[in-house]
């Protein structure tokens, strides 16, 4: 319970979420929160709306509970409602990452925000709110989660520390409606009882001590060094192929290449000269798939990233 309360004034304060000790639920990290809430509110064959590009390891853990996936696409402004009712009017579950979209970046709009919940009320549909990395904001402060907005208890949203901590330490956090909060906590308690308490408790009080907070914002101003550091670079010795712009959030960006580019090959030839990017074609479940790099910058520091964008030149341009 010390654990929980601190999650939920936390989320209070940054996200503006809306919620009482009780609703939060401790998990071992996002992928346990997503396969709880599969199990618990899908039965196979059930339609589920998924961002097109979007997370991978959403996608694996729907498609294990016999969801059936309705890729949509995502514009400037976020999910692109109108068409996930075009394709999918009955779907039982939306995957969204509001915040900070997986992997593109943008973020979604009010009015996107608020046509998903007016549709979701309307129809019976549950919305599952990925807020994965959203702390991690440049441009202006965190913005408030999708949660808080919700009237009907239409929204179960969860986070991860597993990436603004280390990713060792396992632990997650749902916030449930108050009706299915006893569904969830008798489905944690079966998959695997409970996440450890020597770790629950330490996080407890690196929360409730004010150290958490302190540790974001250090962290947040370190990022957005490393993350001109790399948009610099990029311009300095691939500007023609590879277009970078700095993000408004999170901990990677998209280098986009030229139309017809085979994103693939090209992290393949990267990666054998150290340098790890992901395609993010391999992101796409529909068609318009857009080539491009995905490239981290959080965890290294400039000196490597300059060196990492050197590697990445000579392989990408020789």
């Amino acid at each position: 319970m010390p654990l929980r309360q601190a999650i939920g004034s936390y989320l209070a304060l940054a996200r503006a979420v809306r919620c009482e000790p009780e609703q939060v639920i401790v998990v071992s990290g996002a992928q346990q929160a997503m396969d709880l809430a599969a199990r618990l509110l899908l039965e196979p064959g059930d339609s589920v709306w998924v961002e097109d590009p979007g997370y991978l390891g959403a996608y694996a853990t729907l498609n294990a509970a016999g969801a059936k996936l309705i890729p949509v696409a995502v514009d400037e402004d976020g999910l692109d409602v109108r068409q996930g009712v075009a394709r999918g009017p009955r779907a039982r579950l939306v995957y969204v990452t509001p915040s900070h979209q997986f992997p593109l970046g943008m973020t979604m709009s009010l009015t996107r925000r608020l046509e998903l919940l007016s549709w979701a009320q309307k129809s019976g549909a549950w919305i599952l709110e990925d807020d994965y990395d959203s702390e991690y904001r440049y441009a202006s402060r965190p913005l408030a989660a999708m949660q808080g907005l919700d009237h009907r208890g239409r929204v179960i949203y969860f986070g991860t520390f597993s990436k603004v901590l280390f990713p060792a330490l396992r632990l997650g956090y749902l916030v449930v409606p108050p009706d299915l909060v006893e569904g969830f906590l008798v489905a944690k308690a079966i998959t695997d009882r409970q996440s450890p308490t020597i770790e629950q408790a330490v996080l407890a009080e690196f929360i409730s001590e004010g150290h958490f907070s302190r540790h974001i914002r250090r962290m947040r101003a370190l990022y957005l060094e490393r993350v001109e550091t790399l948009v610099e670079s990029v311009e300095k010795e691939l500007k023609g192929f590879l277009d970078i712009r700095r993000p408004e959030a999170g901990m990677h960006t998209i280098g986009w290449l030229q139309k017809g580019s085979d994103d693939r090959k090209l992290v393949r030839q990267a990666a054998a000269t150290g340098v790890t990017a992901l395609p993010l074609s391999a992101f796409y479940l529909g068609a318009g798939r857009k080539p491009g790099l995905i490239l981290g910058y959080a965890g290294y520091s400039e000196k490597a990233i300059r060196e990492g964008v050197r590697k990445l030149a000579q392989a990408l341009l020789h």
